[in-house]
Formats: structure tokens, C-alpha cells, sequence
């Protein structure tokens, strides 16, 4: 019994692995290549080919330290490149779309009472 519980944790494991991969090659392919040089990061033929490998181990080899290891890039393309990107790109989370001023509030320009 303990041991099903266990291969059923192992097996959602691999599966956020395989789904995290996934969604940063798909990212990847979708960032425009000049905002890589941008943002000073590695290229985009690189993240793709990473990533890609990321996806190819989760499904055909089952060696954990390998998927351990492309865990590690898919997190760090999450974590650093992609935040960066977005930067370049101007479709930051938080940031101002729009090109608004700092005193705009959620409905428009807020001018205090007057």
C-alpha cells in the first residue's frame, strides 16, 4: 500500500517536471529572438535546444538525476531569462502598460479633488 502511495507521488512528480518543461519551451519559442540579445541572455537556438532536451529526458530517459538537472534549467529559465524578457519586451507584470503617469489609479488619472 505504501509503496502504490509512493509510485503515484513519484508519477504527479514526473508529470510537473514533463508539464513545467513543456510551457517553458513553448515560452521560449514565443519570446522574440532579438529580446534575448537584449536582455543579455543566452540565445534563444540555445534556450530552445535546452529546454527541448528538458521535454525529451522527462518522457524517454528515467534517470532522475537528468531530470533533476533539466529542472534546474527549466526553473532558471522561470526565474531569471523570462522575467528579463518580458522587461525587454515591455509586457512586465506590474509595470505600467500604456505608458500611463504614477498617479493614475485603477479607473484613471487620479487629480486629488481638484
Amino acid at each position: 500500500m505504501l509503496l502504490t502511495a509512493f509510485g503515484g507521488l513519484m508519477w504527479l512528480i514526473y508529470t510537473a517536471m514533463l508539464v513545467l518543461a513543456v510551457v517553458a519551451l513553448v515560452m521560449a519559442g514565443l519570446a522574440r529572438d532579438d529580446a534575448y540579445r537584449a536582455a543579455n541572455k543566452q540565445t534563444k537556438m540555445f534556450w530552445l535546444i535546452l529546454l527541448g532536451l528538458a521535454v525529451a529526458v522527462n518522457l524517454l530517459v528515467p534517470m532522475l538525476f537528468l531530470q533533476i538537472a533539466f529542472l534546474v534549467a527549466t526553473i532558471v529559465f522561470f526565474v531569471d531569462v523570462r522575467p528579463a524578457l518580458q522587461q525587454v519586451s515591455g509586457g512586465g507584470r506590474g509595470g505600467r502598460r500604456g505608458g500611463g503617469s504614477s498617479s493614475d489609479g485603477p479607473y484613471g488619472p487620479y487629480n486629488g479633488g481638484r
